[in-house]
């Protein structure tokens, strides 16, 4: 199996002025884990992750205060939509984080996480049909 069959092509992608507050709003409606963030300043993509606004809040940081900016994962690792899962899975445990931003092209076209790569190895049994 490939990233582009594991991959979320639901893709967030917020800006670096927003809160950690309207981040985790997006986040939520959406029930994604993660938000590309795109700064137009520096033509760069990053991530900002669940576990980036529980370490601000941790912290005792206030949500409607803090950016996106500042706890943004800007040195990002890509993933493209024809790397196996193994790769992608041996990548997120090499580099200690849990989802890639994939591109195609330059652009973002999905997230893959780890609980997606669980999803295809490990599928819920469907029950049977009476």
């Amino acid at each position: 199996m490939h990233v582009r069959d594991a991959m979320s092509s639901v893709v967030l992608t917020i800006g670096p002025a927003h809160t950690l507050r309207q981040a985790a709003r997006l986040m939520s409606a959406r029930r994604v884990g993660s938000a590309i963030v795109l700064d137009p300043d520096t033509s760069g993509l990053g991530i900002l992750t669940e576990r980036d606004i529980l370490n601000s809040l941790g912290a005792g940081q206030d949500p409607d205060h803090e950016t996106a900016h500042a706890h943004t994962t800007a040195d990002a690792v890509f993933a493209a939509p024809g790397w196996t899962l193994e790769e992608a899975a041996r990548t997120m445990s090499q580099g200690g984080f849990r989802h890639l931003i994939v591109l195609e092209a330059g652009d973002p076209v999905g997230v893959v996480s780890v609980r997606d790569i669980i999803r295809c190895w490990a599928p819920v049994p469907q029950p049977a049909l009476a």
